[in-house]
Parts: structure tokens; C-alpha cells; sequence
């Protein structure tokens, strides 16, 4: 049994990335922004207000969007029939004018139990019946 001897490529430190000549040259100069133009001040004896700052108005934009939740990815195995019935369940939907994906079948479901009596959710958990997990095999 041969094994291959894994290479490790050395790292150059930082501090030498950093003092090489060629690294200097090709770094761009700072730029420099220009000057905004001042806002006329204001004849004496009017109150003017302040102007808020750009960025606070785009805070409280961003504080008024709800977050995003988390995602997970995962996976399964269903057996054939059940699988045929997400299929059934999309064409009923499709036909009532509301496409879904199986995602959304499964999402629904889950709510469907999660509002079920303990009673209702163990007799419907006893209804399906265990089947071995893994990746099935090839037929």
C-alpha cells in the first residue's frame, strides 16, 4: 500500500511581504477626496436647522428591515410513495392557483404538527413507519 507524502508550500511571514521592494512599488499612492463645498451660513437672526448626516438616515432604514432567518441546509430519505404525494400535493396547489416547491410542503407540514395536541402528534408520529437512513443503494 503506497501513500503519498503530502507537500506543505511555505509560508512567507508577513513582515517580509511587507518589506519586499516590488510589493512597495506596485502599492497605489493615497488618494485624496476632494473638499465639499460650504453651505452658505445663514443671515443673522434666522434659525435655520440642521441638516441630519447622510449616513443617519440610512441607519434607521436598516433598522426598520426585519433580519433574514438562518438558514440550513439538509437532506433526507423519503420512501418513493410518500415522495409521489409532495408531488401530488404541488399539482393540487398549482391547481388552485398557489405554485409551492417541496420545501414549502414540508415547512407547512411541520407547522401542521408543531399545532397538533401531543396525543394527535404521537398518533400521527406512529403512522410513519421507521425505514433504514443512509443513502439508499443503486438499483
Amino acid at each position: 500500500m503506497a501513500t503519498a507524502k503530502k507537500t506543505t508550500a511555505k509560508k512567507t511571514p508577513a513582515k517580509a511581504l511587507k518589506a519586499s521592494p516590488a510589493r512597495k512599488a506596485s502599492a497605489p499612492a493615497p488618494v485624496k477626496k476632494p473638499a465639499l463645498p460650504q453651505a452658505p451660513t445663514p443671515a443673522a437672526g434666522k434659525a435655520v436647522a440642521a441638516p441630519a448626516p447622510a449616513g443617519a438616515a440610512a441607519k434607521t432604514v436598516k433598522a426598520d428591515k426585519p433580519k433574514k432567518p438562518k438558514l440550513v441546509r439538509d437532506s433526507f430519505t423519503i420512501p418513493k410513495a410518500e415522495f409521489a404525494v409532495l408531488d401530488e400535493i404541488k399539482q393540487r396547489a398549482g391547481k388552485a392557483g398557489v405554485p409551492v416547491k417541496k420545501s414549502e410542503i414540508l415547512r407547512a407540514g411541520i407547522k401542521a404538527l408543531a399545532a397538533l395536541g401531543d396525543a394527535q402528534l404521537l398518533a400521527a408520529l406512529r403512522a410513519v413507519p421507521a425505514i433504514k437512513t443512509g443513502r439508499p443503494a443503486k438499483d
